[in-house]
């Protein structure tokens, strides 16, 4: 249900708040990835849910984009 209640959140965005969820979220997966590199890494499910989370808004962009 939670991924339900982020798509709906990312869809309100505007095309240029999406720009800026993308860079937040490619930022927190750079920090995850480092925390995995050097074993502080505890909740390793984040990584998935942040890559997918990039995809969607992606996608939203891209559809904004393209007037759908």
């Amino acid at each position: 249900m939670k991924s339900n209640q982020r798509v709906s959140d990312l869809r309100a965005m505007t095309e240029d708040q999406l720009v800026d969820e993308v860079l937040k979220l490619k930022k927190e997966q750079f920090n995850l990835r480092f925390q995995r590199a050097t074993g502080q890494l505890d909740n390793t499910s984040r990584v998935r849910v942040v890559r997918r989370d990039i995809a969607r808004a992606k996608t939203l962009a891209a559809q904004k984009r393209s007037g759908k």
